[in-house]
């Protein structure tokens, strides 16, 4: 536009034998010039200074050019832009004022008079300008800040698939770690134990000694069996062939068996179909709730509790074992070594997860009593035994 402007300038004068017409020519050559410097700078473009001196001199010359031929108000429309991009809001609408004024009065020279045509078209030039370059600048700003907005829910987005996958990696050790404790470890134990008691009576009562090493190999097939079902979190196979009640009772049995302990089961209520989460959790928490009776307890007797309530559901293990001195509930969270039993943080943690309570009674001397109550939710399930309703 301003090459196209200049040109026509020129030619105009040229044509019309101006008598000022090489002074309208060199000018709009000497305006072309340093026009198309600014462009060709680098310096023009990335120092502040350098611009406003650039458009300083393109204003001279423009200044020159206005007052040599009434043809040089064409070009104040390009300028306005020209200020609107380079300089602050206030001092480029200051300069397209300056501007506007300039050609106003520049033109109204040439001519004699002052017509509302010769107001009324700079005036409406600049209103333009200004109104292109101001909603330019507002979309500008909030393409700015719809992509850093962007940026910022990417990243958080980012973030987020990097915790879900860290919550993820933890809740899987959990498990592993829960499962790990209340079968295999549990399992490991008992073998041991049998072991060593085969190994006491082999000399004298080797049918007794084949017994107990017949029980542990029963006891180290199903600890593989229940090894390959947790790491595909499926059901355990006392649940996938039966109901949580008769799962109880064998393991009380196969508990009694192992260890020499009196383990006893009982039902109140009238057996349903429970969540398979729930099933698990019970089945699990009374491996668990055994195997420390057996180990640590040093009890003659055990009784294991299933109460169908309802809307509830409880689990009691009580044993006559030396007992001990529970310590405070640890927060949700909380490292289970901290606790000093990992086997009462798997407990808790599968609790609180079915949103039920765990209550450990015990005393040096009197035994020890672990209740547990779930809520039964009910509706359909799906595959994996949630609640969908």
């Amino acid at each position: 536009m301003v090459f196209g402007l200049l040109v026509l300038a020129a030619a105009r004068s040229a044509v019309d034998h101006r008598p000022d017409a090489g002074a309208v020519v060199t000018t709009a050559v000497v305006f072309g010039v340093v026009y198309g410097a600014g462009a060709a700078l680098p310096r023009v473009r990335t120092s502040s200074g350098a611009a406003l001196a650039w458009l300083a001199g393109v204003m001279v010359v423009w200044a020159v050019l206005l007052a040599l031929t009434p043809d040089g108000v064409w070009l104040a429309f390009p300028l306005y832009f020209l200020q609107l991009h380079l300089l602050p809001t206030r001092p480029a609408l200051a300069a397209v004022a300056a501007t506007t004024a300039a050609a106003v009065a520049g033109f109204g020279w040439h001519s004699g008079t002052l017509s509302p045509g010769t107001v009324v078209g700079p005036v409406l030039g600049a209103a333009v300008a200004v109104a292109t370059v101001l909603g330019y600048q507002a979309l500008y700003r909030e393409s700015e800040r719809r992509r850093r907005l962007i940026g910022e829910l990417m990243t958080a987005r980012s973030d987020l698939a990097v915790a879900q996958h860290t919550a993820g990696v933890l809740a899987e050790r959990e498990r592993l770690a829960r499962e790990i404790h209340d079968t295999l470890a549990q399992g490991l134990s008992s073998i041991q134990l049998l072991l060593r008691t085969a190994e006491r009576v082999l000399p004298d009562q080797p049918e007794t000694a084949l017994g107990h090493v017949r029980h542990a190999r029963r006891t180290a097939t199903d600890n593989l069996a229940e090894a390959r079902r947790f790491v595909r979190a499926l059901t355990p196979p006392d649940l996938e062939t039966g109901s949580l009640p008769g799962a109880l009772e064998r393991l009380c049995a196969t508990t009694a068996e192992s260890s020499g302990l009196a383990v006893t089961f009982h039902l109140s209520g009238e057996a349903e179909a429970l969540p398979t989460p729930l099933e698990v959790a019970l089945l699990r928490i009374a491996q668990s709730a055994l195997a420390n009776t057996v180990q640590h307890a040093a009890a003659t007797r055990a009784e294991v509790t299933l109460s169908y309530m309802g809307s509830e559901i409880a689990l009691d293990v009580i044993d006559d074992g030396r007992g001990f001195t529970p310590g405070p509930q640890p927060p949700p969270g909380a490292d289970p070594a901290a606790e000093g039993s990992f086997g009462l943080a798997a407990m808790r943690s599968r609790v609180r997860a079915l949103h039920g309570t765990l209550a450990v009674e015990s005393a040096p001397g009197q035994g020890t009593a672990v209740a547990v109550t779930l809520p039964v939710r009910t509706g359909p399930t799906d595959v994996h035994g949630r609640v969908t309703a």
